[in-house]
């Protein structure tokens, strides 16, 4: 077998298809895509799940060694929650294990990352499964846009008996974030505004999605540009009391942010290399619609240059963190209340002394 992404694995073995597997690596750190994967991968069988943090190879091992008395065709599953860590500490075990795994059990293995460049990475791409449950799209992840969308449209969706337009799933992620479990539960509340079977479009998700949730964010945003800390850390704490998390909360706050620091990068290009330009014409190349243009003016003039040019990196900065040493609860929002509030410094010329 080889690597696969989650989207497709799922996607491609509808709930109760058997998966043939001795041992499963997941790996990628989205909580949902992981769980919805050891359920496909356990099927109806047994299932012993141990913390990788505590687990010792020999319990390991002799768990491996014995079959169910009611296994109904299928093989009893180990999962190791945390496998991280119990690789570490029992990486020659475990590679034994991979070269020549035993048939009385099957095992699934936790990671939240996993190298490529190590031998168990290497042994399970080239002989067992291994899957990456990132909701995230690149080349380090291996999905694309298009397969996200495809997932939404075709897996998710059909869970709560609706169908879901491909604009709406894009739509769903530019609002939202690549967090899959909370696109699926917002999937789940858009099906309920429809008959069974009913398609949830673009309007239905820009309509109810962006709601007071949408109504909050453009506030957030329009006192970051207006240099105003303490109204924008008002209106997150409301979001964040809500149970929007920091990490879906940050796409949704630099959607239009980033649009103007596109804008002020396009703008300086062109003053490198011709006629002092627009910055209707700048904006307009940075997916600005005619009538967001006049807001979309103001907004960087308040903000002025000096701001306006660390947008980019700044939104960077926070993403990467984030999703890094900044992943942890607390931290987390500690983060995001210091990049709104990094954004929303005044003007120099209003600041006060």
């Amino acid at each position: 077998m080889s690597r696969t992404h989650a989207f497709d694995f799922l996607t491609n073995h509808p709930p109760g298809t058997p998966v043939d597997y001795s041992v499963a690596g997941l790996f990628g750190g989205d909580g949902t895509l992981t769980t919805w994967c050891t359920r496909l991968l356990t099927g109806e069988a047994d299932v012993t799940e141990v913390d990788g943090t505590a687990a010792r190879w020999s319990d390991i091992h002799d768990e491996l060694s014995t079959g169910s008395l009611f296994d109904m065709g299928e093989k009893r599953t180990v999962v190791i929650r945390e496998a991280d860590k119990f690789v570490s500490a029992n990486r020659d075990e475990i590679e034994r294990y991979l070269a020549k795994p035993g048939s009385a059990a099957r095992l699934v293995l936790h990671f939240d990352s996993l190298a490529s460049n190590t031998k168990v990475y290497k042994s399970l791409d080239r002989s067992h499964l291994l899957v990456c449950c990132s909701g995230e799209t690149g080349k380090k992840t291996g999905a694309t846009a298009a397969s996200r969308r495809t997932f939404l449209t075709d897996y998710v969706a059909p869970r709560h008996r609706a169908k879901l337009a491909g604009s709406a799933a894009d739509a769903l992620v530019e609002m939202l974030g690549e967090d899959i479990g909370f696109l699926d539960t917002e999937i789940a509340k858009l099906s309920l505004y429809l008959d069974t079977g009913g398609t949830i479009d673009e309007a239905l998700v820009r309509d109810v999605v962006a709601g007071w949730q949408g109504k909050t964010i453009w506030q957030i945003t329009a006192a970051i540009s207006a240099g105003n800390a303490a109204e924008a850390l008002k209106h997150l704490d409301k979001l964040i009391a809500g149970g929007q998390p920091a990490v879906a909360l940050l796409p949704q706050i630099a959607w239009s942010l980033r649009r103007l620091g596109l804008a002020t990068a396009a703008h300086l290009a062109a003053e490198q290399s011709g006629p002092r330009p627009r910055l209707e014409d700048s904006l307009s190349k940075a997916g600005v619609r005619p009538h967001e243009t006049s807001r979309a003016v103001a907004d960087l003039k308040r903000m002025r240059r000096e701001r306006a040019v660390q947008l980019l990196p700044w939104l960077l900065d926070a993403d990467l963190r984030l999703k890094g040493t900044h992943s942890a609860e607390g931290r987390d929002r500690f983060l995001l209340e210091n990049f709104v509030m990094r954004l929303a410094q005044s003007a120099p010329e209003t600041r006060q002394s």
